[in-house]
Formats: structure tokens, sequence, C-alpha cells
């Protein structure tokens, strides 16, 4: 399943499911075929994605900070350089959320 994001103020955007499932659940929407972030509700989506994206930063350095020390002793330089995180998979969707939010306009999908 795609979740296809569209608003006034910006172009479609497209998620893949997991992706897409995941951001709606932090922002607290459920993750339904069709759905609505009001104008209203994009400042408190956004602060809800900051805190995610925030507790999500904590544990990847503490885990690369594990992966490293584990690395060493094994002397295996191999790090984990493929994984795309949270932050990187959400970008496209918090810059449609602020030019969203800047314009006053609401963001639905699945219509």
């Amino acid at each position: 399943m795609l979740y296809k994001f569209k608003s006034k103020a910006t172009g479609d955007l497209i998620l893949l499911e997991p992706a897409g499932r995941r951001v709606l659940e932090i922002i607290g929407k459920a993750p339904d075929a069709k759905g609505i972030i009001t104008a209203a509700q994009i400042p408190s989506a956004l602060t809800a994605l900051d805190a995610a994206l925030a507790r999500e930063d904590a544990l990847n350095q503490q885990a690369r900070a594990e992966e490293g020390r584990d690395a060493a002793e094994r002397d295996d330089a191999k790090a984990n350089a493929d994984a795309v995180t949270l932050r990187q998979r959400v970008k496209p969707f918090v810059d449609m959320l602020r030019r969203c939010d800047d314009a006053g306009v609401d963001v639905v999908w699945g219509v």
C-alpha cells in the first residue's frame, strides 16, 4: 500500500506503507486508507515528529557507539552505512507540513 499525501500548497508526496504508517502513528493519526491533517493539527504533528526524531537520533547515536566498540573488538570496520534513518524518510513529509502550516492548508491522503 502507498500513502499519497496531497495539499493545495505542495506537490503530492508518496510514502511506502511502512514509513507512511509510522509517520501517521507518530502524529497520532490512524493509518487508515484515507484521512486528513487539518491546518490546526499541523503544529502538533510537527512537534510530535520532532520529538520522535530526537528520540531516534539518541538511539542511533548510542547504537553507533556500541557498534564502534564491537567492531573494534572484532577488528571489523564494516558499519551499517546503508541504513536509512527515520529522519531521512520523513524529511519530505516534514517539509510538506511546514509549507502547509505557513499556507494554512490541510493535508489529506487517500482521496
